[in-house]
């Protein structure tokens, strides 16, 4: 009888096993540490208070006693579950008014709420797309938007991040191929928060015949005059044909959104099974949503996006001034690099963040790492991020303690990159 390989070997043999063991052992492992509070700017964390600097909470909108309250209210009108999904039984008021805002928000025809932002992308992709066609993704891009383009079995081709001269080599390739073209970028990418050059990818994508999804999940509430994001911001909404958004991070709360034609909205209600069969999201979830969004769409949400960009000015120059390296996007048209609430700091060895994380998380700073796959070989970053709500006290604290975790670490280890540490990513 031929013995057959175990398939759990994996979960023992991987390549990280050795490293995680070890991180644990020093206790400098970074993910799944323990929030027992609110996500505030100052979080109690595993027994002690700790600035926090590793959220998406961007315009502080969780701790909103207004958003709070419409949680309630919907949990105490429709209960804690409805028990199925959006299409069947899952269906409340609240979704059909949070869609209709949304796509007034967004400037689209409709929009479809989804129970998770990675469902949104998932789901969309996944429907969407078929294995006669073609779909085109930034080499950085979220990876729920890999995970829908897998899912479609359409052919993938990736073009490394902000290359356009290797987007419009894959689009001349996929013009020369039978079926559809999609082109799908973010437009801030997650942990360099640098801005996607939206006009140029559209402009690009029409040219060769090729429809244009953008991922908005970092940018709604945060950039362009109403917050509906990078589309926005740059004036491209017209060109840009699908627009994804998620809830879990300016609009305070869990799930996702995808923006577009009607006929195309409608299809996916009826076609696609990541929104067909899942369970929709607890009323809670969709009752903050909803105010959250309309906090963002008052003249408030403005004053709050425009706090959230000065915070995060004031955090990467701090950082820069204390010679860490932060990483900036480029401008457009040769302008100043676009300001978002990510301020990524470039440490290079994956081991090494590691242990400047364990630094900083003991010294009163959370901050998230990201370390390869997540960002390339050689491209270890501490993930920091800003919301509207940090006063300036509290960013100067953050940033003393940079200083004097730096000082120690290098006095113990090898420099960290400097401000003068050329780009890792061409």
């Amino acid at each position: 009888m031929p013995t057959s390989i175990d398939v759990f070997a994996k979960t023992r043999d991987h390549e990280r096993a050795e490293l995680l063991r070890l991180a644990r052992e020093i206790d400098a492992l970074p993910y799944f540490r323990t929030l027992e509070g609110r996500s505030l700017p100052v979080v109690e964390m595993e027994g002690r208070a700790r600035i926090m600097l590793g959220s998406n909470n961007y315009l502080g909108l969780t701790g909103d006693e207004r958003v709070v309250a419409a949680a309630h209210e919907a949990l105490d009108t429709y209960g804690t579950g409805l028990t199925g999904s959006r299409f069947l039984n899952g269906t409340i008021p609240l979704h059909l008014e949070l869609e209709r805002e949304i796509a007034e928000w967004m400037g689209t025809e409709d929009a479809l709420v989804f129970t998770t932002g990675h469902q949104a992308n998932v789901g969309t992709l996944g429907t969407i797309l078929g294995p006669g066609d073609t779909v085109i993704a930034d080499s950085a891009d979220h990876a729920s938007i890999l995970d829908g383009c897998l899912l479609s079995r359409a052919k993938l081709r990736v073009f490394r991040h902000g290359r356009l001269d290797k987007l419009e080599t894959q689009l001349q390739r996929a013009s020369e191929e039978d079926g559809g073209v999609l082109v799908v970028v973010d437009g801030v990418y997650s942990m360099e928060g640098d801005v996607a050059p939206l006009a140029e990818i559209g402009a690009l994508a029409k040219r060769y015949g090729a429809r244009f999804m953008v991922d908005e999940a970092h940018a709604a509430g945060v950039l362009g005059a109403r917050g509906a994001g990078t589309s926005e911001l740059l004036g491209v909404e017209e060109i840009v044909d699908l627009r994804m958004g998620t809830f879990s991070k300016s609009l305070a709360s869990c799930g996702g959104f995808i923006g577009g034609p009607a006929e195309v909205i409608e299809f996916l209600r009826f076609s696609s099974r990541a929104f067909m069969f899942t369970a929709a999201a607890v009323p809670a979830a969709v009752g903050a949503a909803l105010a959250a969004l309309r906090i963002v769409r008052s003249d408030e949400g403005r004053e709050l996006m425009d706090r959230v960009l000065v915070n995060a000015r004031l955090l990467s120059d701090g950082l820069r001034e204390r010679g860490f390296k932060v990483i900036e996007g480029h401008g457009i048209d040769g302008d100043d690099p676009i300001v978002t609430p990510i301020v990524p700091v470039l440490v290079e060895d994956d081991w090494k963040a590691a242990l400047l994380w364990k630094a900083l998380y003991e010294a009163g700073v959370f901050v998230n790492v990201a370390v390869h796959p997540a960002v390339p070989p050689g491209g270890a970053l501490l993930r920091t991020s800003v919301m509207a709500t940090h006063d300036r006290e509290t960013l100067d604290r953050a940033l003393d303690t940079f200083a004097e975790v730096k000082r120690t670490f290098e006095a113990e280890h090898s420099p960290l990159p400097g401000p003068d540490a050329p780009p890792t990513r061409s």
